[in-house]
């Protein structure tokens, strides 16, 4: 049960950010603006999720996990609600701003309560079985999004994304146990948040792993941001065949997911990382190959897809413990600013990259090619100055 609401929680942030893309077009009509005011309800979200980023982490550090979790639920159902009742684009603007403000709630304190909860080969399992779940949200929300507005108007999605609130929050409060105790916490004040983001930021280490992962996930999510235009544009489908460019990416990142679990306690944490990068770069090499042959189409075009998407789920649960290993007194900091590193990547990738290649096939395979690399890079950096046991037991609970 529990890894099923700390993947439901993790959902959240990903499925408000994709379920209502296949509604742009009727929500520009709606509200009489361009593509280009569109794309901002999701750069205030992005923008308000990465800034809050910082402070979930933080809050359930001093105040507990469950707490901040239930009470960021509720702010989020509220902004979810005006969503739907928006009279105006600017009301939607300001409700999207409080929704990416409270969404990364649960991903982020989630991620701290397996640590708290479990340690080692434990630890990389139940990991595994949230990211199983939590990695086919970017890709089922677009789905969900797509069949909802073919059934109903737009504002229903955001109804939908009520209900779906609202299921999390009871099974917050009947399952969700407080798993950071009164005598492990630490006052939040500016001078202790300081110095732990202090030390977090002259971690070179935790830095080279967050930006893997970020980098990684960021490939992956090159795709999604493109959705709306690979979708409907490049592979001339409408808005009920989203499937076809998601269900691969949720097969992949599924698949990924349950090898680590697999794995875990029977490969070394570098071996398990290595296997990813082999897929991850397999899923590009094929898409360069049959992009400089092959026009847009489905199902060639989306198959490199679910196979670097095997590689970067395979690979996420053991980067995430030993990012979180690195600070075991603060790893709710420590989850925040491995959060707001991603999401403001993703943030630069949907607002600029995404826009600028999202046309073309071999552009987004070069562009995804790219962010790999520089995942891949990350990793061998943190490799080289790691002692060998560190890595490959993927236990270190060092604090620097």
């Amino acid at each position: 049960m529990l890894p099923g609401l700390l993947a439901g929680l993790a959902m959240l942030g990903p499925f408000s950010i994709d379920t209502f893309f296949p509604a742009f077009g009727q929500m520009e009509h709606q509200f009489s603006i361009g593509a280009v005011q569109m794309q901002q309800t999701l750069s205030v979200y992005m923008g308000t999720f990465a800034v809050m980023s910082l402070l979930h982490g933080p809050l359930s550090d001093a105040y507990g996990r469950r707490g901040v979790i239930c009470y960021a639920l509720l702010i989020y159902l509220g902004a979810t609600i005006g969503c739907a009742l928006a009279p105006s684009f600017r009301c939607l603007l300001l409700f999207r701003v409080v929704q990416g403000a409270s969404a990364g709630a649960g991903v982020i304190v989630g991620r701290a309560i397996i640590r708290d909860l479990y340690a080692g080969a434990d630890a990389q399992r139940l990991m595994s079985q949230v990211t199983l779940i939590f990695g086919a949200a970017p890709a089922l929300a677009p789905m969900v999004g797509g069949w909802v507005l073919y059934f109903a108007g737009w504002r229903w999605i955001f109804w939908t994304l009520t209900g779906f609130t609202v299921l999390l929050l009871l099974a917050t409060l009947l399952v969700l146990p407080e798993t950071h105790p009164r005598q492990r916490r630490t006052p939040i004040d500016l001078r202790h948040l300081l110095r732990s983001y202090g030390a977090i930021a002259r971690d070179r280490r935790f830095l080279l792993l967050s930006a893997a992962a970020s980098f990684n996930f960021g490939a992956l999510f090159f795709y999604i941001a493109s959705a709306p235009v690979v979708v409907l544009g490049l592979l001339h489908l409408n808005e009920r065949q989203f499937p076809w460019l998601f269900l691969p990416t949720i097969a992949g990142m599924t698949l990924g997911a349950g090898l680590s679990g697999r794995l875990a306690g029977k490969i070394s944490a570098g071996r398990t990382v290595a296997l990813g990068y082999g897929l991850i770069f397999g899923g590009a090499a094929l898409a360069l190959i049959l992009n400089s042959f092959l026009q847009p189409a489905v199902p060639w075009f989306v198959l490199p897809i679910g196979i670097g998407g095997i590689g970067v789920s395979l690979s996420f649960p053991t980067l995430t413990l030993l990012m979180l290993d690195r600070f075991p007194l603060v790893r709710g900091a420590a989850a925040s600013v491995q959060a707001a590193m991603s999401i403001a990547l993703s943030t630069l990738i949907g607002g600029l990259l995404s826009p600028l290649a999202s046309g073309n096939g071999m552009s987004l395979a070069l562009g995804s090619l790219a962010l790999s690399v520089c995942g891949l890079v990350c990793w061998l950096l943190y490799c080289a100055g790691t002692p060998p046991v560190a890595v490959h037991a993927g236990s270190s609970a060092t604090q620097s």
